[in-house]
């Protein structure tokens, strides 16, 4: 296998999922009696630029279908974060009519919709069809393709470069990780700025969050590989800052490479404080499989535990993450018979490869569940408040990661 970014040869696995189907391809009840698509879910460790990637098997286009389940707004709490984030941006930036504000993954308009309010012009890249309409129906334009070097230089020849270019959570996302930079350095006004924001690698090491590991993630990311991508093609991180955001994230601010704008205090901190935890080595990377095992293994003996006492376990949240820790778990029907969503997106469908119903919360009520396994960790503290507040407040609440607790 050849780095996606530096070509060196990588040889280390730093996790082996085994085969499951693409973690968002959501079946429908006609779908469950057709063959299902299985790709090995392998990641390896770059020892050269430290890029932790998938194998390469699926296809984006395979992954990012025209009716793609995931729409951000059903998170309030992800609406909040875009919210503080645009106000912070627009001051800071000193945003306003006569700038442009390009979002990459703009989903369905949960982040620019607030520049739409403001009257600050902005234009969404968004691939999958059902998002993008989604989008429009907000009023913001939207460009309907994968962002690449070619849209940025299509943007950049139309006189279209951005004042800001906004990519959440989808650095990692992208197959060819090298053209999209250049699309982003093509794409941006000379005294422009770029931040993302995506899974911050280290935490994922230290909390042994191997569900954020599926095929729609090509790439795992650390400040100091994102910084080595953007040095390679003419940009620069000059800031960094830590999320709470999906257990631990990254934002990063970038620039020209001859932007005037120094490096901060937090983006050497966060440097250092990689460095000191070896993200550079391999050892780090060695004892992941072992303890995402155990995890597994935690999960399973609590469902057989449980189904054995008589206790129903339902599960809240139909995410992505989820269906990576079940499917590597074998968990079907006869130990999880539901799982609850309010995404519309979802519910009457299938996870992939468990074949568990989704249903809507409204149902949950009457479920009389001893437990409900909470899915998306990351919301437990958003989803526990939501479900006490309808009554629910002698269920018992499980989550699997970083440890099996029920809180």
């Amino acid at each position: 296998m050849i780095c996606r970014h530096c070509m060196e040869l990588v040889s280390n696995t730093f996790m082996d999922l085994g085969f499951a189907p693409p973690s968002n391809a959501y079946l429908s009840e006609k779908q469950l009696s057709q063959p299902e698509q299985y790709f090995p879910l392998k990641v390896k460790v770059c020892t050269n630029c430290w890029l932790v990637q998938t194998e390469d098997y699926a296809q984006a286009q395979d992954l990012f279908s025209p009716d793609y389940a995931y729409f951000s707004s059903t998170s309030t709490t992800w609406l909040e974060h875009a919210k503080a984030y645009v106000r912070r941006m627009t001051e800071d930036l000193r945003l306003d009519s006569a700038s442009l504000v390009i979002e990459i993954a703009s989903n369905d308009g949960y982040l620019l919709k607030n520049f739409v309010e403001a009257k600050i012009p902005c234009v969404g890249i968004e691939p999958a069809s059902d998002t993008a309409a989604a989008s429009k129906k907000l009023g913001i334009p939207v460009i309907e393709e994968f962002f690449s070097e070619a849209l940025g230089q299509k943007l950049s020849e139309d006189g279209s470069k951005a004042d800001l270019i906004i990519g959440n959570n989808v650095f990692a996302h992208v197959p060819d990780i090298n053209d999209f930079t250049k699309g982003l350095k093509l794409a941006l006004k000379p005294q422009g700025t770029v931040t993302l924001e995506f899974p911050h690698l280290m935490e994922l090491v230290a909390h042994t969050q191997f569900d954020t590991i599926y095929h729609e993630h090509f790439s795992y990311l650390s400040l100091y590989t994102v910084s080595r991508i953007f040095t390679s093609f003419g940009l620069r991180i000059w800031h960094a800052e830590k999320l709470p955001t999906h257990g631990g994230s990254l934002r990063v601010f970038g620039c020209h490479e001859n932007d005037p704008r120094g490096y901060t205090a937090e983006y050497a901190a966060i440097m250092e404080e990689e460095a000191q935890r070896g993200l550079q080595t391999l050892e780090p990377y060695l004892d992941f499989q072992g303890r995402a095992n155990q995890i597994k293994d935690n999960l399973l003996s609590f469902l057989l535990d449980k189904k054995r006492l008589g206790a129903r376990v339902v599960a809240y949240g139909a995410a992505a993450k989820g269906n990576t820790i079940l499917n590597f778990a074998g968990v079907k029907v006869d130990l999880l018979p539901v799982v609850y969503d309010a995404a519309l997106s979802k519910q009457k469908k299938f996870l992939p490869g468990s074949h568990i119903p989704i249903q809507s919360p409204s149902h949950l009520a009457a479920e009389n569940a001893h437990y409900i396994l909470i899915l998306p960790w990351n919301l437990a503290d958003e989803v526990k408040s939501q479900l006490r507040g309808d009554g629910l407040t002698d269920t018992q609440y499980v989550t699997a990661i970083p440890r099996l607790d029920v809180i």
